[in-house]
């Protein structure tokens, strides 16, 4: 059975919240639910879909992806695989001060636990019959990586890249030339048929986003 992707925009940022599903495994990707009910709304489609969550994952540690993860990981983590949230290691120093970019922002965030698993280039998770392998690609932030499903022929990118745009390379430790970089060497060189399910927004494809991204063919 083919994966089943199932979104939730959440925050005041809104972001894209993720559960990925295959044979009655689940995993949530980048839990940017800030409110009670937004976390409710997830914890329900889960119910519902009589699903066990698996893998608690995030594609980067920004703020406005990790609001749930206090709570997600109370509620998941004894039974997720490596026992909570897996994050590539760059990427830890904005996890550990996600309270404090909180409070810059004027919205309170719970601590987020440390990482309990560091995910690296090429890792695969499987997920039912699923498997998820992950991609580095570093630009917006040091340790931004992509999951990514050929079987199913989709990309959880995070903020990588967006219908006609690319993620912010003015926060802490972004870079434009390295996101380039990354989007042409981990995710233009799929096929043109990939969906692309973005941190923000609507989905894509890569060969929408290859033939008409303004960032990518200039």
């Amino acid at each position: 059975m083919p994966l089943t992707v199932q979104s939730f925009v959440v925050s005041p940022f809104a972001e894209n919240t993720y559960v990925l599903s295959s044979q009655g495994e689940a995993a949530i990707i980048d839990p940017g639910t800030s409110s009670r009910a937004e976390r409710q709304a997830v914890e329900a489609y889960l119910e519902a879909a009589d699903l066990r969550v698996r893998h608690l994952l995030l594609t980067h540690g920004h703020l406005d992806h990790v609001f749930g993860c206090y709570h997600f990981a109370e509620r998941f983590s004894k039974d997720a695989d490596h026992g909570g949230w897996q994050l590539h290691p760059a990427d830890e120093p904005l996890l550990q001060h996600a309270v404090v970019r909180g409070e810059m922002f004027g919205v309170r965030v719970d601590a987020p636990p440390p990482p309990a698993h560091a995910l690296a280039a090429g890792d695969e998770i499987e997920l039912g019959d699923a498997v998820l392998e992950v991609r580095h690609v570093p630009g917006h932030s040091p340790g931004s990586v992509a999951f990514y499903s050929e079987s199913d022929g989709l990309v959880i990118g995070g903020d990588v890249l967006f219908q006609g745009s690319i993620g912010r390379t003015d926060l802490w430790q972004g870079n434009l030339d390295v996101l380039l970089d990354s989007i042409r060497r981990e995710i233009l060189t799929l096929p043109d048929e990939t969906v692309v399910h973005s941190g923000h927004g609507p989905s894509t494809t890569v060969g929408a986003e290859r033939q008409s991204n303004p960032f990518l063919t200039a």
